[in-house]
C-alpha cells in the first residue's frame, strides 16, 4: 500500500521560505503570484492491506516525527 503525507504550516504561522519563493517568482516575471506557502511531502510504502492500521500507523508517524503538530498540519492519502 502506498501513502502520501503532506505537511504544511498552520494558518497564522509565518512562512519565510514561502515569502522568499513568492518574491523569486515575481523577480522571474511571474506576475500575480501571492500567498505562497511551502510544505513537505512524504511518499511512504507500507506492507499489508489493512487501511485502518495503515492510517493509524501513519498518524502516529506524523505525531511522533514527520510533523511538528504545534505549528504544522498534516494530511494522509492512501492508495
Amino acid at each position: 500500500m502506498k501513502a502520501r503525507v503532506t505537511v504544511t504550516l498552520k494558518n497564522g504561522v509565518l512562512d519565510p521560505q514561502g515569502k522568499a519563493i513568492e518574491g523569486a517568482l515575481g523577480a522571474l516575471g511571474f506576475g500575480g503570484v501571492g500567498g505562497v506557502r511551502q510544505g513537505k511531502v512524504f511518499d511512504i510504502e507500507l506492507e499489508g492491506a489493512d487501511k485502518e492500521k495503515a492510517r493509524a500507523d501513519l498518524e502516529a508517524m506524523c505525531e511522533k516525527l514527520l510533523a511538528n503538530t504545534v505549528i504544522e498540519n498534516y494530511a494522509i492519502e492512501l492508495s
